[in-house]
């Protein structure tokens, strides 16, 4: 009279899918938190500059095929964004704003191919030019002949810098062609995750 009155089998079963919904939760609450946590040394990591204001964002839209290109934000205009400001993720810089609307702003990242960045490498003091190159990885294109950088060197923005503050953390150095002409470049890590990142911050004068 009952032929779906759950027999010690589909109570197993029951009692298994409310274990792995249970986890699954616990799983996801805890990324929530951890996201929680990074987006709050961020916050506290920018509040060394100054007469700087950060503003938090969502990131709502990436084209698959311009992933290492370009994102989307669901703050614009009407939230301050401007053309030009810096914006910053876990872990340091990601990109400029490129475009704005009143609802949304177009960030260019670093990895894109337009993408041109005053930076030094803070053991050194050398200055280089981190060029995107449309892959997960920019490179420097150093000034000097012998900038002494080696992998493992943490570079980040120049003082000399005209679209961003100095000193924002960029990226770890992979490798370096001490041979390529005219000058030695170097292949940077970002220490931003740029292909996970969901939220950001503007920097805003």
């Amino acid at each position: 009279s009952r032929p779906f009155w759950p027999g010690p089998a589909q109570s197993e079963w029951l009692r298994s899918a409310q274990s792995v919904e249970d986890r699954a939760r616990l799983q996801a609450l805890a990324q929530d938190n951890a996201r929680l946590r990074q987006l709050l040394g961020l916050q506290q990591a920018r509040d060394g500059l100054g007469s700087a204001q950060t503003l938090s964002a969502p990131v709502i839209s990436r084209q698959v095929g311009g992933w290492w290109q370009q994102l989307v934000i669901g703050k614009g205009a009407l939230a301050g964004v401007r053309e030009g400001q810096p914006v910053l993720a876990p872990g340091g810089l990601v990109g400029l704003v490129s475009s704005v609307t009143p609802a949304t702003a177009t960030i260019t990242l670093l990895t894109d191919p337009s993408s041109r960045v005053g930076v030094w490498v803070s053991r050194t003091h050398h200055h280089g030019l981190l060029t995107g190159v449309g892959t997960a990885r920019p490179v420097v294109r150093f000034l000097d002949k012998d900038p002494e950088a080696r992998p493992g060197d943490v570079v980040v923005t120049s003082p000399a810098s005209t679209l961003v503050p100095p000193n924002l953390p960029v990226g770890v150095i992979q490798s370096v062609d001490a041979r390529a002409d005219p000058a030695p470049t170097a292949v940077v890590q970002l220490i931003a995750p740029v292909q996970a990142v969901d939220w950001v911050q503007v920097l805003r004068p």
